[in-house]
């Protein structure tokens, strides 16, 4: 069962700047599926296609078997996707629960069970819900990011680089706030530099090289791969425990 199928995605920002050249991505209910690469590769660039952010020159994208990537970002997020870009993921000057009221525009009836249901999940985000999110440290405000991008209900979440700059022990506590997300019946695609965590979080990858498929396959079979190991997560797989 699938829940989202991308097929022979080309796409990019401009006739002659195809970054994406016919990438495909399956991503099944409930599932991790980690997208790995170079700078460069195209990572950023499918979620935002995803997303509606770009639209596809070539290239189908489904969400439960229902054609999505003609559709507007708005239209694809009631869908039931939502998009957590690496960058400017929240409004630093407002605060924790306006954060979450902002994210809740789709459905403005459901947002105060919303945020309720996400104060209970996010203990931290309740302690802190009258504080500006300029005040969180850079592993909370991309807690506040998920969140926020989980108060329309989503099927699937993009994310891209989580971990970005943050410090080992955050990024370690981030990535078991993606697992809980996970566990609760969300399916993730997460674009990550990361890859050594991604895969051991993920139940699937891909690996994007100059806007294609290099490798896709089970997450704990590529990083015991060799190559991948070299290549992509900074030591040889064989010595990976």
């Amino acid at each position: 069962m699938t829940l989202l199928e991308a097929t022979d995605l080309v796409a990019g920002y401009g006739r002659a700047d195809e970054v994406l050249k016919g990438v495909n991505l399956t991503v099944a209910p409930r599932e991790i599926v980690a997208i790995i690469g170079p700078n460069g590769a195209g990572k950023s660039t499918l979620l935002k296609t995803i997303a509606g952010l770009l639209h596809p020159s070539r290239g189908v994208i489904l969400l439960d078997g229902q054609p999505i990537h003609t559709l507007s970002p708005r239209a694809i997020a009631q869908a039931g996707v939502a998009f957590v870009p690496q960058e400017a993921n929240i409004f630093p000057a407002l605060t924790i629960r306006e954060n979450l009221e902002i994210g809740g525009y789709l459905d403005p009836t459901q947002i105060r069970a919303r945020i309720e249901a996400t104060f209970a999940r996010f203990p931290m985000l309740a302690e802190k819900r009258h504080r500006a999110a300029r005040s969180l440290s850079g592993g909370q405000r991309q807690v506040l990011a998920m969140a926020t991008a989980l108060m329309v209900a989503p099927r699937l979440l993009l994310l891209d680089e989580p971990s970005a700059g943050l410090s080992p022990v955050a990024a370690e506590t981030l990535f078991a706030t993606i697992l809980e997300v996970n566990r609760g019946g969300v399916a993730i695609a997460m674009v990550e530099q990361n890859a050594n965590e991604a895969l051991l979080i993920a139940h699937r990858a891909t690996v994007l090289v100059d806007g294609r498929n290099r490798r896709d396959g089970d997450a704990a079979t590529l990083r015991a791969d060799p190559e991948i190991g070299r290549l992509f997560l900074g030591f040889q797989a064989e010595g990976v425990a």
